[in-house]
């Protein structure tokens, strides 16, 4: 929260939406994308997903341990079959210190982005957190089960 309110006054005469400023974010958009395994794909109507995590974060959800520190879980997200989007989660040692427990994913953080890779600041990351609190026991992830069979 220091963060937040250290940079606030300069963002705000840079003129920065709140969407950006939601809250401190260390999510990187991943320079690896093409080395991640495709786990599963989720469809909603006209939009469908792609979720894409590396070996290493399937192989310790799969042994019961948690994702490891690094972890990135990527969403490509289509909208009538057109790149729409990227929605990342990444996790990172004391990530979550900035939260009080009420608002807490663990160490996760969420960030969206344009499929350039630049930050879609449209998005307010405070809602993703909100929504995901809901799967504490499944290290945060809807796709916890899918990632859990994925062989």
């Amino acid at each position: 929260m220091k963060i937040f309110q250290a940079i606030l006054p300069a963002a705000l005469t840079l003129g920065l939406t709140h969407a950006a400023l939601a809250e401190p974010n260390r999510v990187e958009f991943p320079d690896n994308l093409g080395e991640l395994a495709l786990y599963t794909t989720v469809a909603r109507g006209d939009i469908f997903e792609n979720v894409y995590t590396s070996q290493e974060a399937l192989d310790a959800i799969q042994q019961n341990d948690e994702p490891p520190y690094g972890t990135q879980i990527v969403l490509e997200i289509f909208r009538d079959d057109a790149l729409w989007r990227y929605f990342v989660m990444q996790n990172g040692e004391g990530w979550g210190d900035e939260y009080d427990e009420t608002t807490r994913t663990g160490d996760w953080q969420f960030q969206w982005y344009w499929p350039d890779g630049t930050i879609n600041t449209e998005e307010n990351t405070e809602r993703c957190r909100a929504c995901h609190q809901s799967r504490e026991g499944r290290s945060y992830m809807f796709t916890y089960n899918d990632a859990r069979r994925f062989e």
